[in-house]
């Protein structure tokens, strides 16, 4: 169930007289596969302090207390395997931190969510533990979490004797409070249980407000759902199943059996209606639901008259129908698609006297059944006994306090609904093929996908219109509960049949989802990949640090790397191909926001964030971005850099084929891959240039011949040069055709227009202006590369200036800042150093300051840098670095706002075209 790292090592010499509490300094919600689990999961941060010293077999009668409070917690296997493991870990001694996780696991499992996912793992900080485990609902599992940490340390002040840290925490009380929080933020039985036919097919979902509006399926494939209605239901056909004396009118005009009825606005009338029908009779809401307002068997004026105000009272527009009381037993019909899919006998809730104890406490006892909880947290829900209940009690004949004759039934609502304490037998094959037929032609009538049609006789196995009964509703959204979770009788799957009218056996319920991580280059490769789609005819919703791009219309304008955005992408109903910039912000914030990606593109991992969110080593940022790879199913593919070690490395986590791209010649790895029937993008040198090939297997591909790919600059920038050609691997593994992917990677330029911040190339007074984002060291030796090239055509005679703007994020390490200093230093003739609008915690001028300590380094072993000098304003230091630069020099600038800067730069243009125009 659940594994943990047990305490520091440096547990043993903590400080002394660190209080004994367990503390959340930090939580946070993964909505898709992340860092820590491919599953969606909580992480909690908790400092249990002082109780690093005390794990639980030092806490005397803690684990005792325990397991009292929550049995189930006998069951947990934990990393033994076998029911009982975790208790075995808590005899031992477990810390608390540990046993956290496992009392929220258990929390959840209380309001109906299974699940047995977690674990617990030291963060390395003394007595500092990640807590994860796994969830069905999220605001569930963070107040089960939260409840879970009081309750550790309640338990801890009791075994200490110490003063409780919450002396008003009530367990009981808080439990309760929980389940009914679960019970309201929860789906219910109906939708959980379409969402788990729909997880065994994989289709995937998503919730899309706080209650149960759902959508399963992606872009253009998608279908809704809110509880048992669909986008295929008619909203006709649910204004007619909500006006009851409507539905009776069609359903007596199509020959179907049904109760005489009228609807009324006063007592006065509703008693003259009864009169007329002839008594008994039901008075119900015109428009109400779940059996609320309803009172059957009605006799008297008085019973009329007390009945109406009760109905009114839930009626939404003050509409009450009379009707004939039709004596028998309460069926529901479940059809679903024109076809009965299941039958139910409800039973209204009752207890059964045994001669022994009085009403109150035989309904104690029938409470006590572990299957009858709070709301839908259960198959059953408890019996309420409110005011009705008592006076439908005294109208038997009876008080709460009296004994009941042994086998005596003692009813405490008079519908059969599951909601108030009923039961359900199921009846599905027991009904008489004609009462099935008037079922089904009812739903048709009423013109509903799912419809609860509500049968009154007094035997479902033999015909209705010999024995007498009706039809008394028809019900648009019909819970489901009375049929997966029948009191007696077999569940029936009656999930299947919806999701079969959502998604016919063979349709497509999800769209190619390509995602693209790395250091550097993942916002120019995302292009890439949509221009190829795009070119085919695809509508494209790409998500990239520029915004959120839907059929290529930028829709907003944003850092839209993160799951949020991809969510957003995903609920398009136009869209019919994704690409995805995966940024380790958002997977480290919240997981990947989605469930897998066909295709997974890692460019490079190299130092950059470090120090943040817990990842201080390179190769703990390359787990983060392998998450990517890890979430590529069995037929999917991941493309991956062969000449960067640490990504060739995440081969090992991947479930699909591997495609390997590399611009080095001769890699062995590589040509054992393709022997073997596997796929590679290669770079292959000749006489008219470097040629990009795709190998599968025998089969060698020409692509395109490098300097013919604008995004390349003639091939000098070799890292565009890798980026077209995992955007090629990427594209071939999606399906797009070698002519498209030739078309797509030739059609697409770095202009601002297409590509903004992404090597935008410009001419300002004959000066070559390039404005790209590079912010790291990794980054600037690649970009340093190609200024090194630029030139490289250029008469031996001339001697062009290289002018370099120099910045990089104020939350990056010391150590990044100097290095980014140190390599721009080796490539540029004047470095002018600025800073982002935005410092991120730094004082003005310090990220400036360490930039230019790491190029003075350089300067001092004789790199290439004559002159460097400070420009703190974003603007300012364009207007220096243009100003100081002759035609036919090169200035790169390395923005953070790369919109104000080209508009800066196209002003100086225009302003010196006027000024050569005057003269």
């Amino acid at each position: 169930m659940a594994e943990t790292a047990g305490g520091s090592e440096s547990g043993a010499a903590g400080a002394a007289g660190a209080p004994r509490v367990v503390v959340i300094k930090e939580s946070r919600v993964y909505r898709g596969p992340n860092y820590y689990s491919y599953e969606p999961a909580v992480h909690l941060v908790v400092d249990i302090q002082g109780l690093e010293e005390s794990p639980t077999d030092l806490l005397p009668g803690f684990t005792e207390a325990l397991l009292a409070i929550l049995p189930g917690l006998h069951d947990h296997q934990c990393s033994r395997g076998h029911d009982g493991g975790f208790v075995e870990r808590l005899l031992e001694g477990t810390w608390a931190g540990h046993v956290a996780e496992h009392v929220a696991l258990e929390l959840q499992r209380t309001a109906g969510h299974e699940i047995t996912r977690g674990k617990t793992r030291s963060t390395g900080a003394r007595g500092v533990y990640n807590v994860i485990y796994g969830y069905l609902d999220e605001t569930v599992a963070m107040l089960a979490g939260r409840l879970a940490v009081r309750l550790v340390n309640d338990l801890v002040s009791r075994s200490d004797g110490t003063p409780p840290p919450d002396p008003d925490f009530d367990f009981e009380a808080e439990h309760e409070s929980f389940l009914r929080t679960s019970q309201r933020v929860a789906f219910g039985p109906s939708t959980q249980a379409i969402l788990e036919e729909a997880i065994t097919r994989d289709i995937p979902w998503q919730r899309l407000n706080s209650g149960s509006l759902v959508q399963l399926g992606h872009g253009v494939h998608q279908r809704r759902i809110r509880a048992t209605m669909t986008s295929i239901t008619g909203s006709l056909a649910v204004d007619i199943a909500s006006d009851k004396e409507l539905t009776n009118r069609l359903l007596a005009a199509a020959g179907l059996p049904v109760p005489a009825s009228e609807v009324v606005t006063s007592a006065d009338e509703a008693v003259r209606q009864a009169h007329r029908i002839g008594f008994p009779v039901v008075v119900k809401p015109l428009d109400g639901n779940h059996g609320r307002g309803v009172a059957i068997n009605l006799t008297t004026d008085d019973e009329v008259r007390a009945a109406f105000e009760l109905a009114a009272d839930e009626s939404r527009r003050g509409y009450v129908l009379v009707e004939s009381f039709i004596t028998g037993k309460d069926y529901r019909v479940l059809v679903i698609g024109g076809n009965m899919v299941a039958i139910a006998e409800r039973v209204p809730a009752h207890v059964i006297g045994d001669g022994i104890k009085s009403v109150t406490e035989l309904v104690d006892e029938t409470n006590a059944d572990p299957r009858r909880g709070v709301g839908h947290e259960k198959v059953l829900t408890r019996i309420l006994v409110n005011d009705a209940a008592v006076e439908l009690v005294r109208a038997q004949g009876y008080e709460m306090t009296d004994v009941p004759p042994r086998g005596e039934m003692v009813k405490l609502a008079l519908t059969g609904n599951m909601s108030t304490g009923g039961i359900s037998i199921d009846r599905t094959f027991e009904a008489h093929p004609d009462n099935v037929d008037i079922a089904e032609e009812a739903a048709r009538v009423v013109g509903l996908d799912i419809a609860g049609i509500d049968f009154l006789c007094p035997d479902i196995t033999q015909p209705v219109r010999e024995t007498g009964g009706a039809i008394c509703e028809v019900n648009a959204a019909p819970g489901f509960r009375m049929h997966t979770h029948p009191t007696i009788g077999d569940p029936q799957y009656v999930a299947k049949p919806v999701v079969d009218l959502m998604f016919p056996p063979g349709s497509d319920s999800r769209i190619p989802i390509v995602a693209v991580t790395g250091t550097n280059g993942k916002t120019t490769t995302s292009r890439m990949i949509a221009t190829i789609f795009k070119g085919i005819g695809r509508k494209v919703g790409m998500t990239s640090t520029d915004g959120v791009v839907i059929d290529d219309r930028l829709v907003i304008r944003a850092d839209a790397s993160g799951p949020k955005s991809a969510r957003m992408v995903l609920q398009n109903p136009r869209v019919d191909f994704a690409v995805f910039e995966v940024a380790r912000g958002g997977i480290l914030r919240e997981g990947l926001g989605y469930t897998s990606n066909d295709v997974a593109v890692v460019l490079n991992v190299a130092p950059d964030h470090l120090g943040l969110r817990g990842i201080d080593s390179v190769e703990q940022l390359a787990k983060v971005k392998q998450v990517i790879v890890e979430a590529v199913p069995k037929l999917g593919s991941a493309v991956l850099n062969a000449d960067d070690e640490l990504v060739a490395n995440m081969r090992r986590a991947c479930a699909g084929e591997i495609v390997w791209f590399s611009v080095k010649p001769n890699n062995r790895m590589i040509a054992d891959h393709c022997r073997r029937g596997g796929k590679a993008v290669v770079l292959e040198p000749g006489e008219l240039g470097d040629l990009i090939v795709l190998v599968h297997g025998r089969r060698r591909m020409p692509l395109a011949y490098t300097h013919l790919l604008p995004v390349t600059f003639g091939g000098k920038a070799m890292f565009n040069v890798q980026n077209a050609m995992a955007a090629a691997a990427a594209a071939y593994c999606a399906g797009a055709h070698l002519h498209d992917i030739r078309a797509g990677l030739r059609s697409f330029t770095p202009s601002y227009y297409s590509a903004p911040g992404r090597m935008n190339l410009t001419e300002v007074r004959g000066v070559k202006v390039i404005v790209d984002y590079c912010h790291n060291a990794p980054a600037m030796v690649a970009l340093g590369d190609f200024v090194d090239r630029f030139f490289e055509d250029a008469p031996a005679m001339e001697r062009p200036q290289r002018i370099g703007v120099i910045a990089t994020a104020g939350d990056r390490r010391d150590q990044d800042m100097v290095d980014l200093g140190y390599q721009a230093a080796k490539h540029f003739d004047i470095m002018v150093v600025r800073e982002d609008e935005r410092l991120r915690g730094r004082k003005s001028g310090e990220t400036a300051a360490l930039i230019v300590q790491g190029a003075e380094a350089a300067q001092a072993e004789g790199a290439r840098v004559k002159e460097i000098g400070v420009v703190l304003d974003e603007i300012e230091s364009t207007r220096v670095a243009v100003e100081r630069a002759n035609p036919g020099d090169l200035v790169v600038i390395c923005v953070d706002r790369a919109r104000a800067v080209w508009d800066e730069l196209q002003a100086i243009g225009k302003t010196a075209q006027a000024g050569a125009a005057d003269e």
